[in-house]
């Protein structure tokens, strides 16, 4: 079973840039599908990144609200993953949260993600 820490949040500008990191413990995250996910006060949480399960070909998915902007990415040695946020808007403004899961793909589903950090405040100003 892995355990989750999320760090780097904070308040920036509109068009600034934050890094979110995800430290990974009791299992290795290399293991596992990650993928980060966001949720503002009154809205359902919502899926930002994915990456597969490492293997021959990993892959990475995005919303299509961050995609260009963000970067998600994952540190095997280090045990820790990685999103990248520049540009940011007043939009981005949430409580983002990185999960895992143990499957092998890079799902987009909440629901298919076994272990939860407990999120990081995003909060970008105008």
């Amino acid at each position: 079973q892995v355990q989750l820490v999320e760090s780097g949040g904070g308040l920036v500008q509109a068009g600034g840039s934050l890094r979110l990191s995800c430290a990974a413990s009791g299992s290795t995250i290399g293991n596992y599908a990650t993928g980060w996910f966001r949720q503002s006060p009154g809205k359902e949480r919502e899926f930002v990144a994915a990456i597969s399960r490492s293997g021959v070909m990993t892959v990475t998915v995005y919303a299509d609200s961050v995609k260009g902007r963000f970067i998600a990415s994952r540190d095997n040695a280090k045990n820790t993953m990685y999103l990248q946020m520049n540009t940011l808007k007043p939009d981005d403004t949430a409580l983002y949260y990185c999960a895992a899961r143990n499957g092998v793909s890079a799902a987009r589903g909440s629901m298919e993600y076994n272990y939860w950090g407990q999120g990081t405040q995003v909060t970008v100003s105008s």
